[in-house]
């Protein structure tokens, strides 16, 4: 390893894009990272929005002699920055042909790696001794800071939010640590977790874009105006994109918990017509033990009924739920996409005035008032 002498030693932190930790070696030495990034020899421009703006998920790729120079401005070992970068290794066919000089690639995060988000600005501090921000890739199922009560926002979007706060929420933080136990019963079960979380994810997806029509459902406009800072109505459609991840993440982990438990297996099974398929009953068992699960018993007969999309009636069957009876070892897969997005009018009471804070009770820690639990 060359050190360059003089230089302050800055560790990347796991999950780091290259471009995030450029940035923080820049604001250690007060300087912009635009002065740093002279250091390389640029093939393209930096990513940007529509609008204008720079993209905060945007990457930097390096050929050889670039990522020696990083490693001698970081002060610390190759193998460490291999570790902890998931770009360190990645290559492209403009990067190969340069050589001796050192030479960098702008990228867009998302196809580089995977999903990006914001780090968590409070455990940046702890770790480093310096609150910047931190560009990290990180998958939809990690995206709650549980020490600090935080939602960690995808930052591919062009908005100044980087984070929402859960201290209010505790069912939420409580579902993040809930996941550990899926993905452990997703892999005995011999599913792939994140298979498992995008087909709860999509089930929860289509039920979201339905619910501004649901009367009866008080606990996700409750938890969006809560992480709205107490009131979304002013900008409804805006907080229902930034807030859903969060809103909705416990009744994900709960959904994906129902597809892998071997009970709920029977009930669709049998539902479904007991080796002879068929679409499933709107009065049909696993329905109805699913919106049980969730808090909410008047949400079977109108998940059942969904024939708009093809997501509800396959996916509430498809992560581990076998093609023949429960027991047997083939499995069937597949997900519908949803129909296009059904936008929440403004007008509609029940999301855009800021609604008392549901009792506890069974969904993820909190279940719907009386009035409208039933």
């Amino acid at each position: 390893m060359t050190h360059l002498p003089g230089l302050l030693r800055t560790a990347p932190l796991q999950g780091e894009t290259t471009s995030s930790l450029i940035c923080r070696i820049a604001s250690r030495y007060g300087m912009e990272a635009k002065g740093l990034r002279a250091c390389w020899k640029w093939r393209n421009y930096p990513p940007g929005h529509e609008g204008g703006g720079a993209r905060a998920d945007a990457e930097v790729l390096l050929n050889t002699a670039g990522r020696q120079l990083l490693v001698g401005i970081c002060g610390v070992e190759e193998a460490v920055l291999a570790r902890a970068l998931p770009s360190w290794a990645e290559e492209d066919a403009k990067l190969r042909a340069e050589d001796g000089d050192p030479v960098g690639l702008w990228r867009i995060g998302g196809p580089v790696a995977g999903p990006v988000a914001y780090g968590c600005r409070l455990c940046t501090a702890r770790r480093t001794g310096a609150a910047v921000r931190v560009v990290r890739y990180a998958p939809r199922w990690e995206r709650v800071c549980v020490r600090h009560g935080r939602w960690l926002l995808d930052a591919d979007a062009d908005q100044p939010l980087e984070h929402l706060d859960l201290r209010g929420l505790p069912e939420v933080v409580a579902a993040q640590r809930r996941w550990g136990s899926v993905v452990r019963r997703a892999v005995r079960a011999g599913a792939e977790p994140e298979r498992v979380f995008a087909l709860a994810r999509a089930v929860v997806a289509r039920w979201w874009e339905q619910a501004y029509g649901w009367e009866r459902e008080t606990v996700w406009p409750w938890r969006l105006h809560l992480v709205a800072g107490g009131d979304a109505g002013g900008d409804l459609e805006r907080w229902r994109v930034v807030g859903r991840d969060a809103v909705v993440f416990p009744e994900v982990v709960a959904v994906a918990e129902a597809l892998l438990d071997p009970a709920m297996a029977e009930l669709v099974w049998a539902d479904s017509g007991a080796g002879r398929p068929r679409a499933l009953p709107v009065d049909g068992m696993f329905c109805r033990r699913l919106g049980e699960r969730l808090g909410r018993t008047w949400l079977g007969p109108l998940a059942a009924a969904d024939r708009s999309s093809r997501g509800w009636a396959v996916s509430s069957g498809c992560a581990v739920v076998p093609a023949g009876r429960p027991g047997t070892t083939t499995t069937r897969g597949g997900c519908g996409k949803s129909t296009g997005r059904r936008p929440w009018p403004a007008s509609c009471g029940c999301w855009a005035k800021r609604r008392r804070r549901p009792v506890r009770g069974r969904c993820g820690g909190l279940r719907c008032p009386p009035s409208s639990a039933g």
